[in-house]
């Protein structure tokens, strides 16, 4: 069967054509009252108990609300008052020309993207990410250190915020410098670990459309077997730009990611309306960025992280919601509170990944102290979260037993999510010249994931 896109033009034309609303009233009106109404009607409750729950009647729930509320609410563009709708037929066409999976990357580096299954015995595709800025002279060091991971199925580089010294505007030619820099830097660390086929996600430092259009090159840039990601406005809206972003995925051939992260405590209320949202953002990437998997990254309001009891039983009634009712291939962003070179910011790497796996999810891992910190990741966070879900997946986990082991690791750092401490940056836990990283971090990383085996996981090596 093929893949997307589904009548793209068609499906594009209703930010022009469809019901007119403005933003207020889309929200108010429209949004927030029928996110109650599904909650109520198909009972979703959420049990801080059990934040990775294993009742598939719950999942199930979470999925028909999430589908019977994107029907009814749609997808609003800022930029023409309009509303795309879609009917069930759509949704369900495009829910059964799902291929499943997909090979990206390129030769020797190339592997299978795919759905998984709830408790899947297979292990999680896993795309390394920092998900911060850094300085323009520690972009080269951190991808390598980064693509020299062996559990690291995709990466996503860090962002830049200067390019040859100058600071990168949005929809200025500082941006298509600095887009361009970002891409073939990225490319010349993959060549230089032995990777140059490696499945990329690029570029973070374009953030407007143009400077995505500027960079699509398989000769030096971003090639039809990488992939880029295009967003969505809170919650449920889009605009111009990202449908330009979305077309031209398309026609230059390359992979789509549809990026979406619904806010605990915002408009959708909260663990309950959260996850009903996550559902609907798969369908809202399906069907209108026309991507060929989803990526999701469900925060709190006022931590902006996903680590918190509420928010990994959101990570976890959500993706079993997808995985047991589609072929959508999901994968699960971790947004850690805690800082690189603690404690904390490994378990909490562990419990993402854990929670996420078992759910049926891949990962992309990891965004540490609240993705708000310029310097501030390190592969080793990754590594964490990586080999904490290959582990589910050979221990062939059930969610009960993943969920009394989250519980455990929840009780090492739970308490501490408020005032998580800061960590360090790259700089001084990895030595820049050589992209590994220094004996005090591999002695903590060793120490935390003895822990770990303790209270039950068991490592694969």
């Amino acid at each position: 069967m093929p893949a997307p896109p589904y009548k793209m033009w068609e499906i594009l034309e209703r930010a022009r054509t469809g019901p007119f609303c403005e933003d207020e009233a889309f929200t108010m009106d429209r949004f927030m009252p029928k996110m109650q109404e599904v909650i109520k009607k198909y009972g979703i409750e959420y049990d801080p108990a059990t934040p990775i729950p294993s009742d598939d009647a719950l999942a199930d729930a979470v999925w028909q609300a999430g589908v019977e509320f994107f029907l009814e609410v749609g997808v609003l563009c800022v930029d023409t008052h309009r509303i795309l709708t879609f009917d069930e037929s759509e949704v369900r066409e495009a829910l059964y020309l799902i291929p499943g999976q997909y090979t990206v990357g390129l030769g020797k580096d190339s592997c299978l993207l795919r759905c998984r299954d709830v408790e899947d015995e297979d292990p999680p595709f896993v795309i390394f990410s920092p998900d911060i800025s850094c300085d323009e002279e520690l972009f080269l060091p951190m991808c390598v250190a980064y693509l020299r991971e062996p559990l690291a199925d995709g990466f996503c580089a860090p962002i830049l915020e200067e390019s040859m010294g100058l600071k990168i505007k949005a929809k200025t030619p500082t941006e298509l410098a600095g887009s361009m820099e970002h891409a073939m830097s990225l490319r010349e660390a993959a060549k230089l670990v032995g990777r140059p086929g490696i499945f990329l996600v690029a570029a973070g430092t374009a953030e407007s459309d143009v400077g995505q259009i500027s960079i699509s090159s398989s000769d030096w840039g971003v090639r039809t077997s990488d992939s880029r990601l295009v967003g969505g406005l809170t919650e449920l809206k889009i605009d111009n730009a990202l449908l330009n972003k979305a077309a031209h995925y398309q026609q230059f051939g390359c992979f789509t990611g549809s990026l979406t992260g619904p806010i605990f405590g915002g408009y959708a209320g909260r663990a309950e309306g959260t996850a009903v949202l996550q559902v609907a953002y798969h369908l809202m990437g399906l069907l209108v960025h026309q991507a060929h998997y989803q990526m999701n990254f469900p925060f709190h309001i006022h931590y902006t992280s996903g680590t918190s009891r509420e928010l990994l039983w959101v990570a976890s009634a959500s993706h079993q919601a997808v995985a047991r009712n589609s072929k959508i291939i999901s994968v699960s962003n971790g947004f850690l509170n805690a800082g690189p070179a603690t404690e904390m910011v490994l378990y909490e790497a562990a419990a993402h990944a854990l929670t996420s796996t078992v759910s049926g999810a891949n990962l992309w891992e990891a965004a540490p102290a609240r993705n708000k910190h310029k310097n501030r990741a390190t592969p080793m966070e990754a590594r964490m979260a990586a080999e904490t879900g290959h582990a589910v997946a050979n221990m062939r986990l059930s969610r009960k037993e993943a969920n009394d082991l989250v519980s455990k690791i929840l009780d090492r750092y739970e308490e501490q999510i408020a005032d998580a401490p800061l960590g360090s940056e790259f700089r001084e836990c990895y030595d820049v010249r050589t992209s590994l990283p220094s004996e005090d971090y591999l002695g903590l990383y060793r120490r935390v994931k003895e822990q770990l085996a303790t209270l039950g996981l068991q490592f694969p090596y």
